[in-house]
């Protein structure tokens, strides 16, 4: 009698329910993992380079000549601290030059009557802005106004100077977004066809950009040819090293690339702060990030005369030799994984069928993982 009770516990519509569903919940929460990070990774990135901006070595002039001149210079230091480097030159037109060669970010221009500041606002209208705000009270404490002079001022189009930034954000993201497309969908395509996509979707990137640069928004008044292979280079520099980490990373390669090209790239890109508003982290990646490379390459070339354009495009040029590298380490990686699998094709058939299961099961995962890494990337 007691024996047919052990027989066990009768099954329950519930349990029906509820045993499928873990690892389906599983799945869901693991998928989870990747937005959660991106919140972290936004919030502690953009609020860490931009929230609290603040001058750190900012370069500036007096001009003027004597002791007078230099005596003002060492005042004006000293009161700054750190926050400014403070130089002095002998003429108004040594200023100017040392600024358009982006040597200052602004010069005051000494004078009991008529106090004048000298800035260029189109290497970065924050900084002229700051520079403004430490010179005014000068001004005011001596009870004449401040003339401000804008040497080299951003075009009609672009009147604040940022629509480089935001050129830089739509470039940006028709390459990472295109690295997840490419990355799931094409991997099973071969190496070779899928450097002429990315190629292809590279131009094809470069190509818009230009046109909101040019005939659409007008952001730039010429240089169009320059700006639109700055962004090719920049594209296909993010297209070339995201199609070689999927290799790698698979579905994670989204939230690389997004940690690559958008929190450390548009944080230190110079777009809105330049490195003497950010902390020394941001600073520092503004040296040789490609973001930088690109907005201050577009400045260079449009505002500047070239002056510092050089180095901008090498920047440019050495993140698209290390999307190259990393894309060929990714073929070999991939050849030698295929090489791995021939001797599987020769398993007994009574081997093949879970083989084949289990491929089928890899498929739909796969394509799960590609609309979730298309909708994130986009």
């Amino acid at each position: 009698m007691s024996g047919g009770h052990k027989a066990g516990r009768v099954a329950t519509p519930g349990d029906a329910r509820t045993a499928p569903s873990n690892p389906a919940l599983r799945h869901v929460l693991t998928h989870l993992i990747t937005p959660l990070l991106m919140c972290l990774g936004m919030g502690l990135a953009y609020l860490g380079a931009f929230a609290t901006p603040e001058p750190h070595h900012l370069p500036v002039a007096v001009v003027g000549a004597g002791p007078e001149a230099k005596v003002f210079a060492q005042t004006v230091k000293d009161e700054a601290g750190d926050k400014l480097d403070v130089r002095t030159v002998a003429d108004r037109g040594t200023a100017v030059d040392q600024l358009k060669h982006r040597d200052i970010s602004g010069a005051y221009v000494l004078n009991s009557k008529a106090p004048e500041l000298i800035v260029a606002s189109a290497g970065s209208d924050m900084s002229a802005t700051a520079v403004e705000k430490v010179f005014t009270p000068v001004a005011s404490a001596q009870g004449v106004p401040l003339k401000v002079t804008d040497v080299v001022p951003p075009v009609s189009g672009d009147p604040t100077g940022s629509g480089i930034f935001f050129l830089l954000i739509a470039v940006s993201i028709g390459s990472y977004a295109s690295v997840a497309a490419l990355g799931a969908a094409g991997a099973g395509l071969s190496l070779k066809l899928r450097a002429a996509l990315v190629t292809g979707v590279s131009f094809a990137v470069s190509v818009i950009g230009a046109a909101f640069a040019g005939p659409l928004f007008h952001l730039v008044d010429h240089g169009l040819w320059g700006v639109w292979a700055m962004s090719w280079l920049y594209s296909a520099g993010i297209l070339f090293l995201g199609a070689g980490l999927h290799t790698f990373l698979k579905r994670w390669t989204t939230l690389a690339v997004m940690v690559l090209f958008v929190m450390l790239n548009f944080t230190s890109s110079g777009g809105l702060f330049r490195p003497e508003l950010q902390n020394g982290f941001f600073g520092t990646l503004h040296a040789f990030w490609n973001g930088a490379g690109l907005v201050e390459g577009i400045r260079d070339l449009v505002y500047f005369g070239g002056h510092g354009l050089a180095r901008d495009v090498w920047v440019l040029a050495t993140w698209l030799v290390l999307g190259l590298a990393v894309m060929a380490v990714a073929g070999l990686v991939e050849r030698r994984r295929a090489r791995a699998a021939v001797p599987a094709e020769t398993a007994p058939a009574a081997e093949v069928a879970p083989s084949a299961a289990a491929l089928t099961d890899e498929a739909e995962q796969a394509e799960e993982e590609e609309e979730i890494e298309e909708a994130v990337g986009v």
